[in-house]
């Protein structure tokens, strides 16, 4: 069976990170600038600033496992199009308000268009099993461009348009969004749940369960608090070093782009020559000191952007081995579930870190933030210190034919005595069968032997 993607399979995968992209774009496009550019409006105040630079992730937290539920049950597109118009009332209300709670509800609609869960569902949907993990890099990719992207156009944007300016442009991606749906995302063939991607509910219990799990949930959980919390403050210390708030994309620009060269020499360090758990600890070690420095330090403009481009680096790093550790940790057929709850602690982290932000800042001033959000990044350190070395092992899924189907028993027992299979689920429902792998021990002959022309080697 060809591992190369046919032609729909092409057009779902480039209109669906197109879409994923643009939606996280519009997101992220706020977060360096409404600190700066909500002065103007009525009743703002630190606190309520930081409560609309995180209140997105109130709602996104709350209402992306049920939209992906739904999706199950009237359809993708369906559960896509509305989040998206959601996304857009919210972005419309932002636009126009001239106040900050207006900006606060705009921002809380434009987290209840939660269909990133629909989103991946649907591209599980257009993609066959051999296949599909190539196709959720792609959409991890566009997520990273979307937010370098965002850190350089947000304030450029705002320097022409104000606040409003910038709402209007993301109001403007999600129309682009629906298009790309309507047009270019092709009807799916076939509409059922996938373990490596949904949520199971039967599994929910027992992945909220796993220490080494939630270590990571809390992991990301932190770094999101982190992120927005900083952004409370960030554009301030820029400001009062001379960087006008019209320059601040041209600040990030060579920060983003010099991270993330920083960042790929790590990655391969953790990922090819399996030293995953010093390069974690030490990211989140060098988050400490980073914030410290933030907060201690950051005095004259060569040491702010030095310190800029550190955080940058350590934040991508994380941003790209976190969920390769989940993948890593999670049990066979359970991926999907475990990175529900990941992506649910994601965006929780991101609504209380503008919260946390916006009242330290209000309370005790901008030092106080990065001082705060250091203390996170050492009990952050502290959770993980002991954690055990996860085990390098890979995500592969076989589809089974009708003549598998009827001798799961003996399929799984000829999987499991294969050379370097961890871990074997057979879903009869999906007709596949999901196994964790060590690369390095497995038996590829072996297991082709079994799965015949249904398997293809990925890199999962």
């Amino acid at each position: 069976m060809s591992s190369r993607f046919l032609g729909t399979e092409r057009r779902a995968i480039v209109g669906l990170a197109g879409l994923y992209a643009s939606r996280m774009l519009g997101l992220f496009m706020v977060l360096p600038v409404l600190a700066l550019y909500a002065d103007h409006l009525d009743g703002a105040t630190p606190f309520l600033v930081g409560l609309a630079l995180g209140g997105y992730g109130l709602t996104q937290a709350i209402l992306q496992i049920p939209f992906g539920l739904l999706s199950d049950r009237v359809g993708r597109k369906t559960v896509i199009a509305g989040g998206l118009l959601l996304f857009i009332i919210g972005s419309i209300v932002a636009a126009t308000a001239t106040s900050i709670n207006a900006i606060i509800i705009g921002r809380c609609l434009q987290g209840s268009g939660a269909v990133a869960g629909a989103i991946m569902a649907l591209l599980a949907d257009q993609t066959r099993e051999e296949i599909r993990t190539a196709a959720m890099a792609t959409i991890g990719l566009s997520i990273g461009v979307a937010f370098a992207v965002a850190m350089v156009c947000g304030p450029l944007i705002a320097d022409l348009g104000g606040l409003a300016g910038v709402f209007w442009f993301t109001a403007g991606l999600s129309v682009c969004g629906l298009l790309i749906l309507w047009k270019l995302v092709p009807a799916a063939p076939r509409q059922r749940p996938h373990r490596d991607v949904g949520l199971d509910r039967s599994q929910l219990r027992a992945t909220l369960g796993r220490g080494d799990l939630l270590r990571l949930d809390f992991s990301i959980f932190a770094l999101h608090l982190i992120l927005t919390a900083c952004f409370t403050a960030l554009p301030f210390r820029l400001e009062a070093l001379g960087f006008a708030p019209a320059h601040h994309g041209w600040v990030y620009l060579p920060v983003m782009a010099l991270a993330f060269i920083g960042m790929v020499p790590l990655v391969i360090v953790a990922e090819k020559y399996r030293r995953m758990k010093p390069i974690f600890i030490g990211a989140v070690a060098a988050m400490t000191l980073i914030l410290l420095g933030f907060g201690e330090l950051a005095q004259d403009r060569i040491t702010l952007v030095g310190l800029l481009w550190g955080f940058f680096v350590v934040f991508n790093l994380l941003e790209a081995t976190l969920p390769s550790m989940i993948s890593k940790l999670a049990p066979a057929g359970a991926k999907g579930t475990a990175m529900g709850i990941y992506s649910t602690s994601q965006f929780l982290g991101a609504f209380l870190g503008g919260t946390l932000g916006g009242a330290l800042s209000q309370s005790l001033g901008i030092q106080s933030v990065f001082l705060g959000a250091a203390v996170i990044a050492a009990v952050w350190l502290a959770v993980v210190w002991k954690m055990p070395a996860p085990r390098h092992l890979s995500s592969e899924i076989i589809a089974l034919d009708a003549h598998s189907m009827g001798m799961i028993d003996t399929l799984l027992e000829r999987f499991a005595s294969v050379a370097g299979v961890e871990d074997v689920v057979v879903v009869p429902e999906e007709r596949v069968a999901y196994l964790k792998v060590d690369r390095q021990r497995l038996d590829a002959e072996a297991l082709a032997s079994i799965a015949g022309n249904q398997w293809q080697r990925t890199d999962a």
